[in-house]
């Protein structure tokens, strides 16, 4: 007479579920969350909007304020444009 262990390894939905689960963790540590990473803004700084400041600095670790006008975030990217990168 089967017991419930016995019963449980031959279902297929719950080791699938499983595995869905698995796969998932694996992928999202292993891209850390960044799947689809942000495109940088192209053109000249001076047309850019505040969240493609912010996002610029945001890409390059530059941690903007978000209580900074736009402004200053734009004086931020033109200053680390300049910057040479090492």
């Amino acid at each position: 007479m089967p017991t419930p262990i016995d019963r449980a390894t031959h279902l297929k939905a719950p080791f699938f579920a499983f595995a869905a689960i698995i796969t998932g963790v694996a992928a999202w540590s292993i891209w850390g969350g960044d799947i689809f990473p942000s495109q940088d803004p192209t053109g000249d700084p001076e047309n850019w909007s505040h969240e493609e400041c912010s996002r610029w600095l945001r890409n390059r670790n530059l941690h903007p304020s978000p209580l900074a006008t736009t402004a200053e975030l734009l004086e931020r990217v033109k200053a680390n444009m300049r910057a040479p990168r090492s």
